[in-house]
């Protein structure tokens, strides 16, 4: 049995990132950069106004000065207007600034009268004027290899031309959920079966990967459907096997990818819950065999599982996001192995939720964020720890 540190660090020195890939970036959130992208272009491209109102030369706009508008200049084309001594310019938000124009005086500091204009503020040099590259200079990075794309990166992106990018490669999935108890939700249930939960939970979590599952299939514990079901799965990048792992009698999976000619390179990890935690190749396919109780599944999923995924994605950054939080209750790990505690961050504060036990679905469904609590450690309410937010 080996630390689950160095088990991440094994996992994470075995899998590479794929080879990258162009992509619309209509369908590029959540994906990670493949390379460096720079400014093309400055923001803004052009001075421009930030106000519906009048453009002016600021010396000429006294409170109280009277000025004759000669044009108007809306959002759009470029009209070349100028505004020279005693004359204002009607210009909307967005729009370029006249020449000879070096500021704006808002729409309601002003009183229309004809073509006229009377100042009633006082009106210094480039107000409200968006000026040329304030906001973003040409040349300037504006996302890393590494990154993830979110919603206002693909923003800047276009504001820049870019209709594609490239981003990491695509990862195909294959989840194995084993068990003769186990049934598909929505069947009728026999006595002593149990509906399948871990299949959904994965796809889920392959989802928040940006990883969506190829294939979802349900193995009974017997040798053969193993067998034909993995030969097919190894065909992605990874398998992910939940149940079956463990070294009872019916728990087959670890003979049946070993009889395929799969190398196994972990099993058994010391952290709980998740102990049964198996890491290995088929092929060319990585195969991860996750405990069959469904919190075991969740915590070597975003341990084990996600790390690597985001590297073969070409992410920079594989861990969970870390927070400090003051602890509302007592917490102490008297067992062997260094726990993940489930529960609830909120305002600064975590609390444990529910039981604590691999089995306890209801309590991991209202938690948000893990506890690690190394073997003999002990923490006291209001105690600063760290967190994992998922």
């Amino acid at each position: 049995m080996i630390s689950e540190s160095e088990t991440r660090a094994r996992i994470l020195e075995t899998v590479r990132a794929l080879p990258p890939r162009k992509m619309s970036i209509l369908f590029a959130l959540d994906r990670f950069a493949a390379e460096d992208y720079f400014a093309q272009l400055p923001l803004p491209m052009f001075d421009n106004s930030a106000m519906d109102g009048y453009a002016v030369i600021a010396r000429e706009s006294k409170r109280g000065a009277r000025l004759r508008v000669v044009g108007e200049q809306p959002a759009g084309v470029d009209r070349k207007l100028r505004v020279s001594k005693g004359e204002a310019i009607r210009i909307f938000t967005g729009a370029p600034i006249p020449q000879g124009a070096n500021a704006v005086v808002m729409q309601e500091d002003v009183m229309r009268d004809g073509d006229e204009i009377v100042v009633n503020t006082e009106v210094d040099h480039d107000e409200f004027i968006r000026k040329r590259g304030c906001d973003l200079g040409e040349g300037q990075k504006i996302l890393s290899k590494g990154e993830q794309i979110t919603a206002t990166k693909l923003a800047l992106l276009a504001s820049q031309g870019f209709a594609e990018i490239s981003v990491g490669g695509e990862v195909r999935a294959a989840i194995v959920s084993t068990g003769d108890e186990l049934a598909r939700p929505g069947e009728k249930l026999q006595a002593g079966e149990i509906y399948d939960s871990n299949a959904i939970l994965l796809q889920a979590l392959l989802k928040r990967c940006c990883t969506v599952a190829g294939s979802a299939e349900h193995c009974r514990d017997d040798a053969p459907s193993l067998e034909k079901t993995f030969r097919a799965a190894a065909k992605n990048e990874i398998v992910i096997v939940t149940g079956g792992v463990s070294v009872g009698e019916h728990d087959l999976v670890q003979e049946t990818l070993r009889k395929l000619g799969a190398k196994i390179d972990i099993w058994r990890v010391a952290i709980k819950p998740g102990k049964p935690f198996l890491f290995g190749k088929l092929g060319d396919c990585f195969v991860f065999g996750l405990p069959g109780n469904p919190v075991s599944a969740f915590v070597t999923f975003l341990q084990f599982v996600r790390p690597a995924i985001l590297k073969m994605m070409g992410a920079a950054d594989v861990d969970l996001a870390k927070f400090s939080a003051r602890l509302g209750a007592d917490v102490k790990n008297e067992s062997e192995r260094a726990h993940y505690i489930r529960g609830k961050f909120q305002d600064g504060n975590f609390m444990s939720i529910g039981r604590q036990e691999s089995h306890a679905l209801f309590g991991l469904s209202q938690s948000n964020a893990l506890l690690r609590v190394e073997t003999g450690k002990e923490f006291k309410a209001g105690a600063t720890v760290e967190i994992e937010i998922f």
